[in-house]
């Protein structure tokens, strides 16, 4: 097939993260190409392969081939989806950029009005779910449960049902572009940056193939490094209940005298001294795990290493495949 051309700069980019999504990734580019020509703006797809293993990284070349307006970035592993997201941010070049799934729960169509929001003079436009089709109710009561509680103990204000599903502003990604911690949480980051915000609603899908790359262990992980890059409180519960431990024990000497003085027998034996050392000793691990969790963040940050490495630059990709 002859390639696409496209003369101009990209005026919004669509930015997908790809891991082995090859049921859907052709289905994904048409609808976007459908979506993306309706609104009749220059546009270019960035797609980001996190080291798939199931021949997406052949699609997205082909899709290259097939259309100049695709921007292929080929990771040499998988190094996640959060970074998959950041390097699709680093090479966009449009005046507005779309961060979508390519799952297809997140409709492309849905552009336009994200778009038109853009276009009123919002430099964020999140999508909001309103339905949530294919998600059990474990799913759905943890997520709420968990973006409560980031809002109450950080300084940042997330979305409730919000995703990674929105539209960012140049200057946006620009500001974006220049957090480069390794432990990465972006509905946090954006939110963190500021600008003028504003939702869309939709009702989201189920998925159209394939399984969910986002089981219960990485939802866990995500939510730890949202916690901990971007509040204190941690570290805040480990000192209360230090000071806890405290007051109990200050508490406790006064009475312990009292009934050893007195004869009573309550608090003899090796039982209660076993219960309060065990108590303790949870505590000082407990706290001792927080701490770690800072810690290797902050060795994380001292190496220094690049967020991600990849396979070719997307203009030698392209220019391999023809």
């Amino acid at each position: 097939m002859e390639a696409k051309l496209a003369s101009e700069k990209p005026t919004i980019s669509v930015v997908g993260p790809v891991f082995d999504e090859v049921e859907t990734l052709r289905d994904f580019y048409d609808r976007v190409q459908n979506a993306m020509d309706a609104i009749g703006e220059p546009w270019e797809l960035v797609l980001v392969d996190d080291g798939s293993t199931d021949g997406s990284s052949d699609i997205i070349r082909d899709l290259a081939f097939e259309d100049i307006r695709v921007r292929p970035v080929l990771f040499s592993r998988n190094f996640g989806h959060q970074i998959a997201v950041t390097a699709g941010l680093d090479y966009s070049r449009g005046q507005a950029v779309v961060i979508i799934d390519t799952d297809l729960q997140d409709p492309p169509e849905l552009i336009s009005e994200l778009a038109e929001k853009w276009r009123e003079g919002y430099e964020v436009v999140y999508a909001v779910r309103t339905e949530r089709e294919g998600e059990g109710w474990f799913k759905r009561a943890t997520a709420a449960v968990f973006y409560r509680a980031i809002n109450s103990i950080t300084e940042v204000d997330i979305p409730l049902n919000a995703g990674d599903f929105r539209l960012l502003d140049r200057k946006v990604v620009e500001a974006l572009k220049k957090m480069r911690e390794h432990h990465r949480f972006p509905r946090a980051m954006t939110a963190w940056v500021g600008f003028r915000q504003i939702g869309v609603p939709y009702k989201r899908a189920a998925r159209q193939a394939g399984e969910t790359k986002y089981p219960f262990r990485k939802m866990l992980r995500l939510a730890i490094n949202a916690v901990t890059g971007f509040s204190y409180f941690p570290l805040q519960l480990a000192t209360y209940f230090g000071f806890l431990s405290a007051v109990l024990a200050i508490l406790a000497i006064p009475i312990v005298i009292y009934l050893r003085l007195s004869g009573r027998a309550e608090l003899l034996g090796q039982a209660t001294t076993l219960i309060a050392v065990l108590f303790l000793g949870g505590v000082q691990l407990i706290s001792l795990g927080i701490l770690g969790e800072y810690i290797g963040r902050l060795y994380d940050e001292a190496k220094n290493r690049p967020l991600y490495v990849l396979r070719e630059e997307p203009e030698e990709v392209a220019e391999t495949k023809r």
